[in-house]
């Protein structure tokens, strides 16, 4: 498979129907002296000065892109407030793990949230991955302001191990589940590790001792495309299968509504509608609801 000419094909999407007014949006904001980058819980970008009409065309622009899954962001008085807080999970994994200098890659990037966040911890590279146009266009639409030198690429975890270089540090964050082949896709994570490099991971879990997974018949929490919802020791054993030499739990959660509920960047159901209503420790199909594991595996 040759990248470049994936590339050119992916490239395409942007002028589909529904993504070309999108492209033509960001490209036609206004450049804007930013007198403010703030890359904490919220992504902010304020500006020396700013028109009235410019402040409605950011607004506006970002509000054609809706759903914006992951954030938040504030560019000046728009704030996007995302369904998924998702700083929640970004404070939680980050004391373990040390970016500087290294090139670093994020499969399921979204629109980039969790890049932006790592720019402040002086990587040599940041890549991330996703093969959505929509988040494409999210991503470019902040960064039109933050102008950093991430790279985008519309590829998903299956190109990996096709790609230019290899990365000393790959996040791999509520990815896992969407594939239908696990231990193929630790393998392409594998595979696209330099010796030596780190992978961070999170999936839904479920609780036990056994070897075993969840294989939900339709679909879990509303979501049709989640195939195996592993125990710990299953998700460990997947790892090892893949090749990875050694694999240690950071954390495991449960997922609140502190950190993921319907507001008005999404327009669709959240986590409340996701769940049995007269139990929360259920989802609506009676399976156990949303919890998370969090694991750091290592490349000898």
């Amino acid at each position: 498979m040759d990248i470049d000419q994936l590339r050119k094909s992916r490239s395409k999407w942007l002028d589909w129907k529904n993504i070309a007014p999108l492209k033509e949006a960001v490209s036609s904001l206004p450049d804007l002296e930013v007198s403010n980058i703030g890359l904490g819980d919220i992504i902010e970008i304020d500006f020396d000065a700013i028109a009235a009409s410019d402040e409605a065309k950011i607004l506006e622009t970002a509000r054609l892109m809706k759903p914006w899954r992951k954030g938040p962001f504030r560019i000046s008085k728009t704030l996007i407030d995302s369904e998924w807080q998702s700083f929640v999970k970004y404070n939680l994994i980050e004391p373990y793990f040390d970016l500087k200098g290294k090139i670093v890659g994020d499969i399921g990037c979204n629109n980039g949230y969790y890049l932006f966040r790592m720019l402040k911890s002086n990587p040599k590279k940041l890549v991330g991955f996703d093969p959505s146009s929509l988040n494409y266009m999210q991503f470019m639409l902040i960064n039109h302001f933050l102008k950093s030198d991430i790279v985008y690429e519309m590829l998903g975890v299956e190109h990996i191990a096709l790609y230019e270089h290899r990365f000393d540090l790959l996040f791999c964050l509520g990815v896992l589940y969407h594939r239908s082949d696990p231990i193929a896709t630790l393998k392409s994570l594998y595979q696209g590790l330099n010796g030596g490099g780190e992978l961070i991971l999170d999936t839904f879990m479920i609780d036990g001792d056994s070897e075993v997974a969840l294989s939900p018949k339709q679909s879990y929490s509303k979501i049709p495309n989640v195939y195996f919802i592993p125990t710990i020791p299953a998700l460990k054993n997947w790892c090892y299968r893949a090749g990875f030499e050694h694999v240690e739990v950071l954390a495991a959660s449960k997922t609140d509504h502190n950190e993921q509920r319907k507001t008005e960047w999404i327009d669709t159901q959240s986590l409340e509608d996701f769940l049995d209503p007269n139990d929360a420790n259920k989802t609506i199909e009676g399976y156990p609801a949303p919890k998370r594991v969090y694991i750091k595996a290592y490349k000898k």
